[in-house]
């Protein structure tokens, strides 16, 4: 149960005066939901400094003031193209308020003749004469302390002014209850940090620019204390997990020395050691909750296959998920003549899986006469009963959240779980998506693969790629053409790559071929079959799918405005002409005048291949939110804090969770019910109900 001091925070901001059907559509958009304290987490992004309070007569004009004056005149406007002035003086110098389309009858009111008031607005001089339009406050004397001397500005949306949203903010922050204090003592006074109550009350009154940066005490505090909540909650999971029992998988290794034997390279010694830690987990008596990174290229795919013979040796199942039909297809052309050769039956079940071969494998699958079935999302779906599933591989499937993680298994009742990636995650968001698994490196290519030859020229020298690019496909050469991100849209992307494949049809005839998100499966995969025939020897592709299917003979990319790209994303890119053994080319392609950070992250990729370098480099060029260039859903989405900044506090908050498991596990001490709070109070319930004492 939430804590009753919490109750306040989690109201509706429905409740605070003023919120109207339309403005709360408005600020639920805003904020991305309906709580007060979704409202206090949206912290001010500038400053307006309304200090300046000078006589007219010094005032220095382009300047924001805020100075006290008494309503002279009013001069309403001759026609309609003409503003309404409203004449104003201080004992110096007169001032003239100009308004554009509004209402004699309201500013009659608020500037009644005689009056003294409060204006604050951009002082402006027109014709010699003083003039501010359009006075961004105009309050009663009264009323002056209302105004501060530093006036917070918020990321706003359509529908939301920043006067409203301070209306709301003011009322909001008077429901912020005392909580008690879930840090350490010492660790707060070395840092210097307030307690999170008046953190909070300063980061929503910034007296400077300095108190918007991410290092400023208050919102370095507010940041910890979320990296804090999101490392507990994914310690608390695996707390849980580890009490799990799973099957302890022992096999006698008669399959895989067979595989082995007969594969035609010789396993990495990263392959081994990742391998070891994955038979440790598989032999222990709890479930294994692993995730495999490895950069393309590194042979995941044959260290999922010995992990899952490992089980079938001994009579269980096992079971490997594809994000998409052609990367299942992938891992099946991969994995099914092995498995063939000792005996091992293995099936593909994917959407275009025809329904009567698709009730043959769910009827083999359940009396066991499949030991390994490789596909897409339709493993997990309800009508698919296993008759002992050991081992659950996900691939690239970044969508899956912790909570979904701990579900996965379920349908192999409590089998072992590996999630692989070929995208590099640095070690910050690893700590912050996966902190609930282990996690295992395959961080060496094999011997024989060549780096690639990576090149950057602009896109003034296209003529000549062109030119040199038939000669190319005329020796036999194939290539992947990469249209530009035109942005978030995959709309303009299409336009790109369809306008690019026009000009390229002119050239290479039917030798060309288009995929694109927009295709249906069955078009896509059938562009991609003779790609991998090679009946076509260049594709051209937007980025919104996923390339990564195994063609070792294409041999060249070409990326076209390569500066609009991420840095992940240019070394995923380039990845798909490293399968082979062939020296392979990638030219990155730059339109315009490039910022240094640009410059910086095309060098980058001319320097290095190693995967786990640029991704460290792109999260410190790009900020957290982008892997692969674009946000993906199963990354955790900060609100207060920012892994370009705060990723000393995440490695931090780490340690301290460690500490904290290890001596009050189960949150029962004083500082543990004060952390029980802060996991509330971050809307990590769920792992609090998950792990009971």
């Amino acid at each position: 149960m939430r804590p009753e001091i919490l109750y306040p925070l989690f109201a509706d901001i429905s409740s605070l005066k003023g919120m109207g059907p339309k403005s709360l559509k408005y600020m639920e958009n805003l904020l991305g939901g309906r709580r007060i304290i979704d409202l206090l987490f949206h912290l001010p992004s500038n400053i307006i400094d309304r200090s300046y309070r000078p006589k007219l007569k010094n005032a220095i004009v382009g300047k924001i003031c805020t100075i006290k004056v008494k309503v002279v005149e009013h001069i309403p406007p001759k026609t309609k193209q003409h503003p309404y002035r409203v004449v104003v003086e201080d004992d110096t110098e007169q001032l003239t308020l100009i308004f554009f389309k509004v209402y004699a009858d309201s500013i009659a009111k608020n500037l009644p003749i005689g009056t003294t008031k409060i204006v604050s607005g951009r002082l402006e001089k027109f014709n010699n004469q003083l003039q501010m339009a359009h006075p961004d406050f105009i309050l009663n004397e009264s009323e002056a302390k209302e105004l501060p001397d530093f006036e917070p500005i918020y990321p706003l949306t359509a529908g939301i002014t920043n006067k409203m949203i301070s209306k709301f903010m003011a009322q909001a922050m008077n429901k912020i209850p005392s909580l008690p204090e879930w840090l350490d003592s010492e660790f707060l006074q070395e840092r210097d940090w307030p307690d999170f109550k008046t953190a909070l009350l300063r980061a929503h009154h910034p007296q400077n620019l300095n108190d918007l940066q991410p290092f400023a005490k208050e919102r370095a505090r507010l940041a910890y204390d979320e990296l804090l909540a999101n490392q507990l909650a994914l310690g608390l999971v695996r707390e849980q997990r580890k009490k799990i029992k799973g099957k302890s998988i022992q096999g006698n290794g008669a399959l895989r020395d067979k595989i082995i034997t007969n594969l035609p390279f010789k396993l990495t010694k990263a392959q081994e050691k990742v391998l070891c830690e994955i038979y440790a987990d598989q032999a222990s008596e709890y479930k294994m909750m692993r995730l495999l990174q490895g950069d393309v290229g590194s042979g995941k795919t044959i260290v999922a296959l010995l992990a899952m013979l490992n089980a079938v040796e001994v009579g269980l199942q096992g079971a490997l998920m594809a994000p998409t039909e052609i990367l299942a297809q992938q891992h099946f052309e991969t994995i099914a003549p092995l498995t063939e050769m000792v005996g091992i039956k293995t099936a593909l079940l994917t959407g275009k899986t025809k329904v009567k071969e698709r009730k043959q494998i769910l009827e083999n699958l359940n009396n066991g006469a499949i030991d390994i079935i490789i596909g897409t999302h339709a493993l997990f779906q309800d009508d698919v009963v296993y008759h002992d599933l050991g081992l659950a591989i996900v691939d690239e499937q970044h969508r899956f959240g912790v909570q979904q993680r701990l579900k996965l298994s379920q349908k192999g009742q409590n089998s072992d779980v590996l999630v692989m990636t070929a995208t590099p995650i640095p070690r910050t968001l690893v700590l912050s998506t996966y902190g609930d698994m282990d996690c295992s490196i395959i961080d060496q290519l094999p011997a024989e693969r060549k780096p690639v030859d990576t090149r950057v020229m602009p896109l003034s020298k296209l003529p000549e790629v062109i030119n040199r690019l038939k000669h190319q496909i005329d020796e036999g050469i194939m290539a992947y053409w990469v249209c530009p991100l035109v942005e978030e849209s995959e709309k303009s992307d299409l336009a790109a790559a369809e306008a690019r494949f026009a000009d390229m049809k002119q050239i290479f005839g039917n030798q060309v071929g288009l995929v694109h998100g927009k295709m249906k499966e069955a078009e896509k995969n059938a562009v991609m079959e003779k790609f991998k025939n090679g009946d076509i020897r260049l594709l051209v592709a937007t980025t919104v799918i996923e390339v990564g299917v195994n063609v070792p003979q294409a041999t060249l990319m070409i990326i076209e405005h390569a500066e609009r790209f991420g840095l992940a994303q240019l070394h995923q890119l380039r990845g798909r002409v490293k399968r082979g053994n062939r020296q392979a080319v990638c030219l990155l392609m730059y339109g315009g005048h490039l910022s240094d950070i640009t410059c910086e992250r095309l060098n980058i990729m001319k320097q290095t291949e190693d995967g786990f370098v640029i991704a460290e480099k792109d999260l410190e060029l790009r900020g957290g939110g982008e892997i692969l260039g674009t946000r993906q859903s199963g990354l955790e989405d900060f609100r207060l804090a920012d892994m370009e900044y705060h990723r000393n506090l995440l490695l931090i908050a780490h340690k301290d969770t460690q500490l904290i498991i290890n001596k009050d596990k189960f949150l029962q001490a004083s500082r543990g019910q004060a952390l029980r709070t802060l996991l509330y109070l971050f809307g990590k319930d769920e792992n609090i109900q998950n792990y009971q004492a």
